[in-house]
């Protein structure tokens, strides 16, 4: 009886010991991981010419970074995410339709990125076929006639009921339209929204986990970021994955945020370059590259 007592007790011991070396060596190691990646994330921003905001997880691990994480930024045509979410759940309420239709005109046209722009006034086109312009193009002026169909102030609510506070659409493409959070005074710097990467990435997280108006509609909305033909930021550099993003641009600045569905877990991701010294519109834009650059770096080391 003694005997047992002793290997029990000696047993017991070992068990102690060892474990609290094993804990030791896994906390070592993870904090020399996240020691490498801030590194080479500084490293890599290190020589940049502007401000870099980012955050980054992990959705199936819960592995995460952040730069400036909590940073208020412009989001430029990032805040078209949040826009789709809003039609998608006005549709879900049943107080629209997906074959409601929207009628172009001249004076709902706006410069910049998409289509519309160069077509015939009195063009039909319905709901669902705006919300893809709006994403897959980037289109403005999809934009607009969704935003006067359902309004800026509508989005910020829902925003809201989503828990995501910081994230709010200010006005229209190119002015009109301004939503109660647009009339601030400290927020006319940000242009058509703001919001921060960390919220940036809740929302795609809710969006991936089916927890946006229902698993159906998440579904459907990361299904259309899958198509978005601008690859210049975050896929630019990531080859053999699938990624589901949207990208915003603006004279000094450029932002994408996305997930990257990779064997190692699905990396959310938002990154936004602001206050570059030059205005250059071309793939060889220096926030496009270092976008790129990051999010490689991301998906590497946030990869379980």
């Amino acid at each position: 009886m003694a005997r047992r007592k002793t290997k029990l007790i000696v047993a017991l011991l070992f068990a102690l010991i060892f474990g609290s070396i094993g804990a030791s060596r896994s906390d070592a190691q993870k904090g020399t991981a996240a020691d490498a990646l801030d590194q080479r994330i500084r490293a890599e921003i290190s020589g940049f010419k502007g401000r870099v905001s980012l955050f980054a997880e992990n959705i199936d691990t819960g592995k995460s970074y952040g730069f400036g994480a909590d940073d208020r930024v412009r989001t430029a045509s990032t805040i078209k995410v949040p826009i789709m979410v809003e039609v998608f759940a006005r549709v879900a309420e049943g107080k629209a339709k997906w074959t409601d239709e929207l009628i172009l005109t001249e004076a709902s046209k706006v410069s910049g990125s998409g289509i519309l722009l160069e077509l015939s006034d009195g063009l039909r086109l319905n709901l669902r076929d705006a919300v893809r312009l709006m994403i897959v193009v980037s289109d403005n002026t999809a934009t607009n006639l969704l935003l006067d169909r359902i309004t800026t102030d509508a989005v910020n609510d829902r925003m809201d009921s989503l828990g995501l506070r910081q994230t709010r659409v200010l006005r229209k493409v190119g002015g009109g339209g301004e939503s109660r959070a647009g009339a601030i005074s400290e927020n006319k710097r940000f242009g058509l929204g703001v919001s921060t990467p960390r919220e940036m990435v809740m929302l795609l997280e809710k969006l991936e986990r089916g927890e946006v108006i229902s698993p159906e509609a998440s579904r459907e909305m990361i299904a259309i970021m899958k198509r978005q033909q601008y690859r210049d930021g975050i896929p630019r550099a990531l080859r053999g994955v699938e990624v589901a993003n949207k990208t915003g641009a603006l004279d000094r600045l450029r932002s994408d945020v996305g997930i990257v569905y990779t064997s190692r877990g699905r990396i959310a991701l938002a990154i936004t370059c602001d206050d570059m010294p030059e205005t250059l519109w071309s793939v060889d834009n220096p926030g496009l590259i270092l976008i790129s650059r990051l999010a490689k770096i991301l998906v590497e080391e946030l990869g379980r």
